[in-house]
């Protein structure tokens, strides 16, 4: 039981000690039928019947050269109904039982108790008693399938919480789970290693199959000194390009590339993992090539179709992303994943595999496609930016990024941008670093690229999504407000290379 230290302030009722510390520890822990509060002269042991309601066993320890000794067994003397008193070890031991809910004795004992002596105003507090009942791994499944939950979150001291169409819900059927509940499930359910890793780092993260329903990302961390866990959904079958509502032939397009490096971006619970499985299971499936992933942790998992393809789990097959794509070059790939691009060294490793004619799949965080060269910059120190640039203008084939935008009569559906290296201004603005010039080539019509705020016109003239969250998902709201006014011209480079030479020449 884990110990905490609370100021409680001057005490007129012992049970609003009792109530402050059992709300405390509902926060932290999980909601407790026994409470413990410790002074340095004294001890209370207050129990309930049931997970909710007041306390109504209350046990007093302490030494019999105690002062307020004395004053406690006066206070209670002649309600032996409700209290009885010992003398154990050298100690005093009070005991009063509330015998109903209307229990006037009870009440007045306690009044009296409260007001028998000066209480310390510090307590260390405890919790015991919570609940131990098992958590279903399989109904956790079954329930965010019938909620069409993309999470879960388990915390101490609330039930279950769902993420439905990107709002968060708690469950109105599951009870308040507890620190013990959440932390057997996490030793049930992760493999030793990751087990091992959460007891050791406070957090891990791994995957989990629940046969017949999908898998799962699961993440377990250490908040208060309690555990806390999230799963994210993934099904069992990948969804095709079609399930997703994406463009068919610009996604296969881009799956058909052989060489260069394609992103996929967004911002967490974009849906970026369901793309890039969405994109590799097409290749596995049409091409007969060698995939070789590496992920922290594996997600989606694939078995061989057309192709081969190899997954590869951080921590338990590979130590570093670094390391993995320098061995990966050794393996005889023709694509490979990286989970994700997080720091210097997997980006460079990633740049030098795509320059060497494999096609790398990668995801970054980002919200617009323009922004994501200086993204990738940020990684770097300056004295390397200028190669990196060079490096990027020359292998960076594609960046998608998406939102997901709440569908009309439910759901979600992706709104995406497409930047295309396929003209020379957008390749000019990848060189220099400027995201203006990407962004205005990218709504050249000589591109195959196009902004967020054209693609959800598109989705609100189709009548797929509503007006108002069209407007909210836009990156530039004027824009979006001229292509439904049908005013919008596309911008000319002119005006943005004589800002460009204006800034550069301001330096």
């Amino acid at each position: 039981m884990a110990e905490f230290v609370l100021g409680t302030g001057v005490v007129t009722d012992l049970r609003e000690v009792i109530n402050k510390i059992s709300s405390h520890l509902e926060r932290t822990e999980g909601i407790p039928r026994r409470v413990i509060a410790k002074s340095r002269t004294m001890e209370i042991i207050a129990d309930r019947a049931d997970y909710q309601g007041n306390y109504t066993e209350f046990k007093f320890c302490m030494s019999q050269d105690n002062e307020v000794c004395e004053a406690l067994l006066h206070s209670v003397a002649g309600h032996e109904a409700s209290c009885n008193s010992s003398r154990d070890n050298g100690h005093v031991v009070i005991t009063c039982e509330s015998k109903s809910e209307d229990d006037q004795e009870f009440e007045t004992v306690m009044a009296a108790i409260s007001q028998a002596a000066p209480w310390p105003e510090v307590w260390r507090g405890q919790g015991d008693k919570y609940r131990v009942d098992h958590i279903s791994p399989e109904l956790l499944f079954k329930a965010m399938m019938q909620y069409r939950a993309s999470d879960v979150h388990l915390s101490p001291g609330v039930s279950p919480v769902f993420r439905i169409d990107g709002d968060t819900r708690s469950s109105e059927i599951l009870e308040p789970l507890s620190a013990i509940q959440i932390s057997s499930l996490i030793e049930e359910i992760a493999p030793t290693i990751y087990w091992e890793e959460f007891l050791k780092h406070k957090q891990t993260s791994f995957n989990y199959h629940q046969v017949g329903m999908g898998y799962s990302r699961v993440s377990a961390f250490i908040k208060s000194e309690a555990p806390h866990c999230t799963f994210r959904f993934l099904p069992e079958v990948i969804p095709s390009f079609e399930d997703l509502n994406v463009p068919e032939k610009t996604m296969i397009s881009l799956a058909e590339l052989h060489r260069g490096l394609l992103l996929v971006t967004g911002m967490t619970g974009s849906g970026k993992t369901t793309t890039v499985a969405a994109l590799i299971d097409w290749i596995n499936s049409h091409r007969a090539t060698h995939i070789l992933t590496i992920e922290n942790p594996i997600e989606y998992v694939h078995t061989n179709k057309k192709a081969i393809i190899s997954q590869r789990n951080l921590g338990s097959d590979v130590e570093t992303f670094n390391d993995a794509i320098t061995g990966a070059l050794r393996h005889d790939p023709d694509v490979i994943l990286i989970g994700e691009m997080r720091d210097s060294d997997t980006i460079k490793s990633a740049i030098s595999a795509a320059a060497t004619g494999h096609l790398v799949i990668s995801t970054l965080h980002s919200n617009t496609a323009a922004e994501v060269v200086n993204r990738i910059l940020s990684f770097f120190d300056p004295v390397e930016r200028d190669l990196v640039k060079v490096q990027l203008r020359d292998c960076l084939k594609c960046v998608i990024c998406q939102r997901l935008v709440p569908k009309i009569g439910g759901g979600r559906v992706p709104a995406l941008e497409l930047m295309l290296n396929d003209i020379k201004p957008i390749s000019d603005g990848i060189k220099d670093g400027y995201t203006d010039l990407i962004r205005i080539g990218m709504q050249q019509s000589v591109s195959h690229s196009f902004v967020f705020e054209k693609y959800l016109h598109n989705l609100w003239k189709n009548e797929i999504i509503d007006l108002k969250h069209a407007r909210e998902n836009a990156t530039d709201e004027s824009i979006f407000n001229q292509m439904q006014m049908g005013t919008y011209s596309i911008p000319r480079l002119e005006s943005i290379k004589h800002d460009k030479s204006s800034v550069h020449g301001s330096h």
